[in-house]
């Protein structure tokens, strides 16, 4: 069975070679040499959806190697954080968490109130973290992107590429190489919540160290994966995927297409790519949920059927998820007065005239004679022996 499920396999890369050419952007990079191994309108503007959170989770790292947070800062959920549309992270308004935790929620549920409350937490408002989001991605080279948000909802203006994604996604595992337990996450415990990674590779495809997908209807569905395979180490961008299924194939398909040499540089690195900047982001709307939407995932599982029922699948690893477990601080209430001070003591009765020699029940009940009560008084505490 081994080998008949092999030598399929095989007839399926042969006549995918032959098949249409994939519509959305593509990109295989040699993390090892950033030498691209295979590029396919990998400049082309596109809605970087939840892939946005990368550039987040960037600007998290930078602050706490700058000394402005630490990984204790808390993070609270504001009204503004709370009315975020899904995903969520199922926190309560001014809950809190540590930033740690933020991150880990952030990286691995992809949650939007998450990313908003860190944007708060770290610049000020959420206006204040895109401005820092934007200033990387100027120092990055990331000539294609632009945020408007923390979270990758949708709008308009909010823009990168596959190349960009591939750059920004090298530049957190060079430069900060130890957050990266975090992409490999596939849940986090929150209560009694059990929070999962949307990233079926890190479940299904041995050697999948990250790092992020993201899925909006303007987008389709997203990913940047890495992976570490018979010593090489590669990363991959598929953008536009008609469906989690298709995405996922996609990329591991592409991920054995490199460790095998069936992709070979083209001579340029990531950060030589051109990106077609001053062109328009694809608007995949009406093919993901519009009126056609149908029509296009019929036509996409036809020209791709890997991982369907009954057909062959690249995601066959049966891998435990790493977990993590975060903790809810609980709700902590912001702009209320504190307590005044209580005044100093002022007593209402003078003070008794001095007596001379008082008599123990005297000094113990004052007007009580030791005789004429049914009390007994304290004996002294005996000593230690």
């Amino acid at each position: 069975m081994l080998i008949i499920r092999r030598i399929i396999l095989a007839l399926i890369l042969v006549f995918s070679s032959l098949a249409p050419a994939w519509a959305t952007p593509l990109l295989v990079v040699d993390r090892a040499t950033l030498q691209v191994l295979y590029a396919e309108d990998a400049g082309q503007p596109w809605h970087p959806a939840s892939l946005t959170k990368l550039m987040t989770a960037y600007v998290a790292f930078e602050q706490i190697a700058n000394g402005t947070v630490t990984l204790d800062t808390p993070v609270t959920i504001s009204r503004n954080a709370f009315n975020q549309a899904p995903s969520k992270s199922g926190l309560q308004v001014d809950s809190s968490v540590s930033l740690n935790d933020a991150l880990y929620i952030l990286i691995v549920k992809s949650a939007n109130d998450i990313a908003v409350a860190i944007a708060e937490t770290i610049g000020g408002s959420e206006a204040g973290f895109v401005a820092m989001m934007n200033d990387v991605a100027s120092r990055m080279g990331l000539t294609a992107t632009h945020f408007v948000n923390p979270h990758g909802l949708h709008d308009p203006g909010q823009v990168s590429s596959a190349r960009d994604m591939a750059v920004l996604s090298l530049y957190i595992e060079q430069s900060f190489p130890q957050y990266m337990p975090m992409f490999t996450t596939g849940v986090v415990r929150l209560g009694k919540a059990r929070l999962k990674s949307n990233n079926g590779l890190l479940e299904g495809f041995a050697g999948t160290t990250g790092m992020k997908t993201g899925y909006i209807c303007a987008s389709g569905l997203n990913i940047v994966a890495t992976a570490d395979r018979n010593g090489r180490q590669l990363l991959v961008v598929v953008l536009g995927g008609s469906s989690s299924r298709e995405r996922d194939q996609r990329a591991a398909q592409l991920l054995l297409d490199a460790e095998a040499g069936r992709l070979q540089p083209n001579g340029q690195t990531v950060l030589t790519l051109p990106n077609a900047v001053g062109t328009a982001p694809v608007d995949m709307r009406p093919l993901i949920c519009g009126k056609d939407a149908k029509t296009y995932a019929a036509e996409q599982q036809a020209a791709f059927p890997m991982g369907l029922k009954d057909q062959p699948s690249y995601l066959t690893e049966k891998i435990a998820l790493h977990e993590y477990t975060a903790i809810d601080l609980g709700r902590v209430r912001t702009g209320i007065a504190l307590p005044r001070p209580r005044p100093p003591h002022l007593p209402m009765f003078s003070a008794p005239a001095p007596v001379e020699s008082a008599a123990i029940g005297d000094i113990l009940r004052p007007g009580v004679s030791p005789g004429g009560s049914d009390i007994p008084i304290p004996q002294p505490r005996p000593a230690d022996l």
